[in-house]
């Protein structure tokens, strides 16, 4: 069967360049091989299945109606193979069905463009504008994307937001959790320029998203009510750390709602911090000095390398000495546990890469968004970036802490049977 007539392009002049023409011609070959191969592997995993006169029970039955699925290089014209299954009707719950992968049931947009919409929208770009942002990035012929289909997707967001906001928790436990105030640039309808950022590590080593509000970075108050929403939605087992910049109303909060989690400040935060309150003649050498802190094998020698640097700075500068001395057993708390954990566990850097992206294709529109739309679009960035996180490396050790089981210097601490120690203690 000729591949264009599962999947072809539209052809109509909307890109005229040459390498336009080789990558459409690419993307129209490789759609259609992959539709036919999702499909032929569909089928034969029914090839046993026969009906009562012998014949293949699942067989191929044509297409389903062309449909157009808007994607980064413009609309594709869709054609569907339609899979029959002899023995049962159209109505019945039992029939087979074949539903590719590659092309989910009424999808009109790739998931490249499901993203770009909300990044144009936090650009600043007003739902009028849609339309001809989308034509001159897609081509003329872009379609299905007016004012009114825009704003419908708006307010699909803003409802999946709301959903995934009142979530039930109780089936969930984060072994520990990451907390920031990321300052976005798009303006807000009112004071709460900041948005207050919770990811967590599932005991299987996945990374979450857990929630986020807007509110003020500072204000233990706003922090208190997103942790105790969180709470009261059934998240009621406490992290066992939790990894922060010093300078949050984050740690009064957590202390209130989960006082036995551990705090764990975030190294990054730290050094900037600390250089802050130097020459630029000095941070050269205090930053290697304070990377030989984070970057001891062994508390012992973190703690002689910490020892150093304070002494070496607090006679000349003693502010710099000071704002690290205040959270010493706060920064070297990540030495309680596995060493496979510690790159994860010194900073803040799960929210700070993934919102980076957020952050840098936001600018200050005229205008200001509501705080309910800007953080539906905030929602689809990320909750389309978390698909690609990560797992934690030595995520085996997870269950390990939640056992309670110790850890020192990274590595875990073998407890003796009780024998085994009366007999080297008489020994």
């Amino acid at each position: 069967m000729p591949n264009d007539t599962v999947i072809k392009l539209i052809q109509p002049g909307t890109f005229n360049d040459q390498l336009t023409d080789v990558l459409r011609d690419g993307a129209r070959a490789l759609l259609a091989q992959a539709v036919e191969a999702e499909v032929a592997d569909f089928l034969g995993t029914y090839a046993d299945l026969k009906t009562e006169d012998g014949h293949r029970r699942v067989v191929r039955h044509g297409h389903l109606p062309e449909r157009e699925v808007m994607t980064g290089i413009g609309p594709v014209a869709v054609r569907q193979p339609r899979v029959r299954d002899r023995e049962a009707g159209a109505d019945d719950p039992e029939r087979i069905r074949f539903t590719p992968m590659i092309l989910p049931p009424y999808a009109r947009r790739s998931k490249s463009l499901e993203m770009l919409l909300p990044i144009l929208y936090l650009k600043g770009i007003s739902t009028g504008d849609f339309e001809e942002a989308l034509a001159a990035l897609l081509g003329k012929d872009a379609s299905g994307l007016s004012a009114s289909t825009i704003a419908r997707l708006k307010d699909v967001w803003v409802d999946e937001h709301k959903r995934w906001n009142e979530r039930d928790l109780s089936a969930k436990r984060y072994v520990y959790i990451w907390a920031d105030g990321i300052h976005l640039q798009a303006r807000l309808e009112d004071d709460a320029q900041c948005i207050l950022v919770v990811i967590g590590a599932t005991p299987e080593g996945k990374k979450e998203l857990i929630g986020f509000t807007d509110g003020t970075r500072e204000s233990a108050h706003d922090w208190r009510t997103l942790l105790l929403d969180l709470k009261r939605r059934g998240l009621a087992i406490a992290p066992e750390l939790a990894v922060a910049d010093g300078a949050l109303g984050f740690w009064k909060a957590l202390g209130e709602v989960w006082p036995k989690t551990r705090e764990q400040r975030c190294w990054v935060h730290k050094t900037a911090n600390v250089l802050n309150r130097l020459p630029k003649s000095q941070h050269a050498k205090a930053k290697r000095a304070l990377q030989a802190i984070w970057m001891a094998e062994t508390k012992t020698d973190a703690d002689a390398a910490f020892d150093a640097f304070i002494e070496s700075y607090q006679v000349k500068y003693d502010k710099a000495a000071e704002c690290l001395r205040k959270d010493r057993e706060a920064l070297l708390a990540f030495y309680d546990f596995p060493a496979e954990h510690w790159k994860h566990l010194r900073t803040t850097n799960p929210i700070e890469s993934t919102f980076a992206t957020v952050r840098h294709r936001t600018i200050r529109s005229k205008g200001c968004l509501s705080n309910k739309t800007a953080l539906a679009m905030v929602f689809k960035l990320v909750d389309g970036a978390q698909k690609t996180w990560r797992k934690l490396d030595g995520h085996n050790q997870l269950p390990k802490i939640i056992q309670g089981v110790k850890f020192t210097d990274g590595l875990e601490v073998v407890v003796k049977p009780a024998a085994i120690q009366a007999q080297t203690a008489a020994a």
